[in-house]
């Protein structure tokens, strides 16, 4: 069907390619197709992203993993710092524990199936943590629940601690399938998630991330060099797109240039704050 799209309209197409859990490697099925079109002189890009497509979750995002929990639900609008007195309150916190979610669908329904693969987001965040340091592994290791182990993080940092749950290009606990994506010669990098779902998903550090990921930090497998990461985040970007006036410091080309200070290149973790960038002290609302 995308090959008849461009063919009839003779226009460029890129679509989303990701891995998906329940079919880890459908994807090189897709690039394999994508191969082929392109093989035909179709101009088709696939949009990858160099990390896992994940959701935050916290006390003062959309969902964390008690909100459907009756007693969470009593006392979920409340400030957060009175919210945070009452989750530490032994009574509390263990009729808490011991309740079930009301959820009837979606990730909280299902919340008991994922602490397998629910991650502690630390102030200095790892994208590519093993299974091995998963919330539901951190549980056997210290003798509690699960449950036990998500609040207690949720908790620290006055409450602004977050879980982070790959569900897209974490298949096998690793970012070696995105490896595989960025360096195919039909993909470019996209689907920078920076805006929407913004009490779920903060994925605008997308291009820093590339940098001291893929080039710098990453034990857990092959690296990217630094003119690579930069040439796929500007020239092979903007040609993808049919910005034919910049991308590449020409005569003649649009440009803006950026020093980086690359040892001392760092990304924090993600936080919530209000429009002048100050901390969030309101609930975040669940309608978002």
């Amino acid at each position: 069907m995308l090959c008849r799209i461009v063919e009839q309209s003779g226009r460029p197409l890129s679509f989303s390619l990701a891995q998906h859990a329940r079919a880890p490697g459908r994807w090189r099925h897709l690039l394999d197709r994508l191969t082929g079109a392109t093989s035909r002189g179709l101009p088709m890009r696939a949009q990858v992203c160099g990390r896992p497509v994940g959701l935050l979750f916290g006390l003062e995002l959309t969902l964390n993993p008690f909100s459907k929990h009756p007693s969470y639900v009593a006392v979920e609008k409340l400030p957060l710092a009175e919210r945070v007195r009452r989750l530490q309150d032994p009574e509390f916190r263990a009729r808490l524990l011991g309740e079930d979610t009301t959820a009837e669908g979606g990730f909280l329904a299902n919340i008991s199936r994922r602490w397998p693969v629910m991650f502690l987001m630390g102030e200095e965040p790892d994208y590519e943590q093993p299974f091995n340091r998963a919330v539901g592994a951190i549980a056997v290791e210290r003798g509690v629940s699960p449950e036990e182990v998500a609040l207690d993080h949720l908790l620290s940092r006055g409450g602004r601690g977050m879980l982070y749950l790959p569900f897209l290009n974490y298949a096998e606990g690793s970012l070696d399938a995105c490896y595989e994506m960025l360096t195919h010669r039909d993909t470019v990098i996209g689907l920078s998630d920076g805006g929407a779902h913004v009490g779920m998903i903060c994925d605008g550090s997308f291009p820093t991330f590339m940098l001291t990921h893929w080039t710098r930090d990453r034990s857990r497998g092959e690296r990217l060099s630094v003119p690579w990461v930069v040439k796929a985040q500007s020239a092979d970007t903007a040609r993808a797109v049919g910005l034919h006036d910049r991308g590449l410091l020409a005569p003649g080309y649009r440009a803006d240039i950026n020093l980086i200070d690359y040892d001392a290149l760092t990304l924090p973790a993600p936080e919530l704050v209000d429009s002048d960038g100050k901390p969030l002290q309101a609930r975040a609302s669940t309608s978002r």
